[in-house]
């Protein structure tokens, strides 16, 4: 019964935020100021599924000026939970198929998101250049999900290099965001569904390397969020057994 409850709930909430977020955006298309607008109004529902979500993120966060955001991508609950995190400004790089889905994929794209086909190494080359070039134009970030697919439980899978070339050529920092896990963790039917901890860690300079190289750069940031991921998971579970006391 709790399951349809929250079904129901989120399928006319999620309606109402695509149907009349879309007229909105038709008036200002393409703005980057409503992404993170739209997404804070997605993340509140992570309160229908009876999720606790613990945000953290340095003071100064809102004085980095332009970079690329990367987090780590578990199942499709993300868009609940870690839109809780998106700051203003910040537009994410998603797959082409994200428009076909009815009425999420046209707000998604006229809030300024961006889409990659990434079947297509033409395309995914000249997104790259798309972002770097906007980043040279004006005051914006990008989210983006390197490890390219949702990991399912398999833990942190290795990175797609396409967000540390950006980071290097437009010569922008990488704020890394990591997600406690949530795999097997929501269960629809169950009342409460727990803690989980999203922290926006600080800025990585790719500047600060020395001989910089994108394979380097990656491999530090995918070991720093492995590190971190499994430090939120063991707080997950110190505060569950204490709450169970």
């Amino acid at each position: 019964m709790l399951l349809i409850l929250r079904f129901i709930i989120a399928l006319i909430y999620l309606t109402i935020i695509c149907i009349f977020g879309s007229i909105w955006c038709l008036c200002f298309p393409r703005n980057p100021q409503h992404v993170a607008t739209f997404s804070h109004m997605f993340g509140r529902l992570s309160i229908v599924f009876g999720i606790r979500v613990k945000l953290r993120k340095p003071v100064n966060v809102t004085n980095y000026g332009n970079a690329i955001y990367i987090a780590n991508h578990q199942n499709n609950y993300d868009i609940i939970i870690a839109a809780n995190i998106v700051q203003p400004t910040t537009v994410t790089v998603g797959k082409k198929s994200l428009l076909w889905i009815p009425l999420f994929g046209q707000l998604y794209w006229l809030t300024g998101n961006i889409v990659i086909d990434r079947n297509n190494r033409i395309n995914a080359y000249n997104t790259i250049n798309e972002i770097i070039n906007k980043f040279h134009k004006k005051r914006i970030s990008f989210w983006i999900f390197p490890e390219g697919t949702r990991s399912r439980g398999k833990g942190l899978l290795p990175f797609k290099t396409g967000a540390f070339h950006v980071a290097i050529a437009a010569k922008v920092p990488i704020i890394p965001i990591v997600i406690s896990n949530t795999h097997n963790k929501i269960k629809l039917n169950r009342w409460n569904n727990g803690i989980v901890i999203i922290e926006m860690m600080p800025p990585v300079y790719p500047s600060n390397f020395k001989s910089i190289t994108v394979k380097k750069l990656t491999n530090y940031c995918h070991t720093l969020m492995a590190l971190k991921i499994q430090e939120l998971n063991n707080e997950v579970t110190k505060l569950k057994k204490t709450s169970i006391r």
